[in-house]
């Protein structure tokens, strides 16, 4: 063998490997682009197609938010994955994981840290409600200090009524909550203003239901782990900014008008 053939094949062998590293790390980064998001059964702003309380991508999954998320999405290049899951359990497993996110998470002073923020996506409406045969009335969020007050483990609108000393009913989610009015084991339900009668209707039948008190309004967001980049996280912003400017996310609140 000459040594110019020698050279050649040196050469040769330090670009096969150099191809074989940059692939490495290609494959690394793309492997690093996919997104794990997660949401709960809440319609109309995040519901299952089937009517259970998880899902396991995507295309099993609609309501508000969740389109507004697919719009976005649709505006950059990453791989993502969208599972359905009970509240509590989601809100806790994506803290700490990378690349890692949670809709529609309702950003409050208690949580500003806890997360980064792409948004907002929608709003939701603290609102008391009773029983459609029930009498009582509410001035002050303070009317109801001495009620029963039905709520799920992990929502904002509970945590904040157990953290001003209210007799909040908990439970692992939401969708009981009517069927517990109407049957006098609670006294009072917080939830979204619109949440609440969908759910009364699609998981009970029950319709009617008494909105007693709106106490405050709260802007929900894309709640992205602390772990995740931040370039990754304004690349998210931007496209639903984009999304937005184009008039898909008004379109898409149209639709469920």
């Amino acid at each position: 063998m000459t040594v110019s053939t020698m050279g050649f094949l040196l050469r040769a062998a330090r670009s096969a490997l150099l191809t074989l590293v940059l692939a490495g790390t290609a494959s690394s980064a793309l492997a690093a682009e996919r997104l794990y998001i997660f949401t709960e059964n809440y319609p109309p702003y995040n519901a299952s197609k089937s009517g259970e309380g998880f899902a396991h991508n995507e295309d099993e999954i609609t309501g508000i938010c969740t389109d507004m998320v697919k719009a976005m999405m649709a505006r950059v290049d990453y791989d993502y994955v969208m599972k359905m899951r009970v509240w509590s359990y989601a809100y806790d497993w994506v803290q700490g994981r990378k690349n890692h996110g949670l809709f529609c998470t309702a950003r409050t002073d208690e949580r500003e840290d806890q997360f980064q923020w792409v948004g907002p996506l929608a709003s939701i409406k603290w609102t008391l409600f009773a029983a459609p045969d029930s009498d009582i009335t509410l001035s002050t969020l303070e009317d109801a200090k001495d009620l029963r007050i039905a709520g799920y483990k992990g929502d904002v609108m509970s945590d904040y009524l157990v953290s001003k000393g209210f007799n909040v009913v908990m439970g692992q989610s939401g969708d009981v909550n009517a069927r517990r009015l109407v049957l006098g084991q609670a006294d009072l339900w917080v939830t979204d203003g619109l949440v609440g009668p969908l759910v009364a209707k699609e998981e009970h039948d029950i319709e009617g239901l008494k909105p007693v008190l709106v106490f405050r309004e709260t802007p929900m967001y894309l709640a992205v782990s602390k772990e995740t980049s931040p370039e990754v996280v304004q690349d998210l912003q931007n496209a639903l900014d984009a999304a937005r400017s184009a008039g898909e996310i008004d379109s898409i609140v149209a639709s469920y008008q």
